[in-house]
C-alpha cells in the first residue's frame, strides 16, 4: 500500500512539474492563438523584440482553417505578422510575396521585409501588469489580422485591420506579384522615404508628426490600426488576460 502512495505522489508531482513547464494551469504564461480565417494559407512570421526570445523558431505554416497555441512568458514583447504567396524546399529555403524573412520558413531572430501588416505586443511591463497590443499599418499592408483577448476585464479592446487594404491601395504603394496582382500596399514611409512620411529627424515627434493623406486613407479603411508612427489615441490597446487570439483574415462578425 504504501509503494502505491509513494507511486501516486510521485506521479502527481511529475504532473505539477510538466503542467508548469508547459506554462499551463498558471505558470505565469500567457497563451497566443493564432488562427487562418483566410483561403491562402499563411505563414506567421515572429520576433522577439528588446531582447526578448523568439517562440516557435520564428515562423511556421499555417493552412486554411488551421490554428495553432503557445506560450509566451509575461511580460514578453513582440510582433507577429503574416507571410503569402511562400514557397519552400525540405530544408525550409525558399520566399514570400510579402513579409519574406530572409527565404528561410523560421525567421528565428529575422525581421519581416514590408510591407506587411504588423501585430505588436507588451505583456506586461516592471512598472504596468497591463498588456499593451496593436495592429500596425506603418509598416504597409499585405493582409487583414486582429488581435483580441479571451477573456479580461472591462475596456479590453480588438486591435485590427479587418479589411482588406490590397483592394482599395493608391497605385502609387502597390506591391505586385509575380502573376500581377496585388500582393501588398506600402506605407507612405516605405514608398517614398524622407522624414516627413517617416516621421524621423525634425518630424520625430508628436508635434511634428502629422498624418499624410496616405495615412488618411489606411486610417478610413482600418480605424482600429496604426496608420502612422504617433497614431496612438484610437490604435494603442490595454487589457489584462492570460489568453489572446490573432487571426488571419478576421470575419466580419468580429468587428466592434
Amino acid at each position: 500500500m504504501a509503494k502505491l502512495q509513494l507511486l501516486s505522489i510521485f506521479l502527481s508531482m511529475a504532473a505539477l512539474l510538466v503542467t508548469s513547464a508547459s506554462g499551463g494551469g498558471g505558470g505565469g504564461g500567457i497563451q497566443l492563438i493564432l488562427v487562418n480565417n483566410c483561403a491562402e494559407s499563411i505563414w506567421p512570421g515572429l520576433l522577439g523584440t528588446a531582447g526578448h526570445p523568439t517562440p516557435q523558431s520564428g515562423g511556421f505554416h499555417l493552412a486554411p482553417g488551421d490554428e495553432t497555441a503557445f506560450d509566451v512568458p509575461l511580460g514578453w514583447s513582440g510582433r507577429v505578422w503574416p507571410r503569402r504567396g511562400c514557397s519552400f524546399d525540405d530544408r525550409g529555403r525558399g520566399s514570400c510575396a510579402t513579409g519574406d524573412c530572409g527565404g528561410v520558413l523560421r525567421c528565428d531572430g529575422r525581421p519581416g521585409a514590408t510591407p506587411a501588416t504588423v501585430v505588436e505586443m507588451t505583456l506586461g511591463t516592471p512598472r504596468s501588469a497591463l498588456h499593451f497590443y496593436d495592429v500596425s499599418l506603418v509598416d504597409g499592408f499585405n493582409a487583414p489580422v486582429s488581435m483580441s483577448p479571451v477573456g479580461g476585464g472591462a475596456g479590453c479592446g480588438v486591435a485590427g485591420c479587418q479589411a482588406d487594404m490590397n483592394v482599395c491601395c493608391p497605385s502609387a504603394l502597390e506591391v505586385r506579384d509575380r502573376e500581377g496582382k496585388v500582393a501588398g500596399c506600402r506605407s507612405a514611409c516605405r514608398a517614398m522615404g524622407g522624414d516627413r512620411y517617416c516621421c524621423t529627424g525634425d518630424y520625430a515627434s508628436p508635434e511634428r508628426c502629422r498624418p499624410t493623406i496616405f495615412a488618411h486613407v489606411f486610417k478610413a479603411v482600418c480605424p482600429k490600426a496604426y496608420s502612422y508612427a504617433y497614431d496612438d489615441a484610437t490604435s494603442l490597446n490595454r487589457c489584462k488576460a492570460s489568453r489572446y487570439l490573432i487571426t488571419f483574415c478576421p470575419p466580419p462578425t468580429s468587428r466592434k
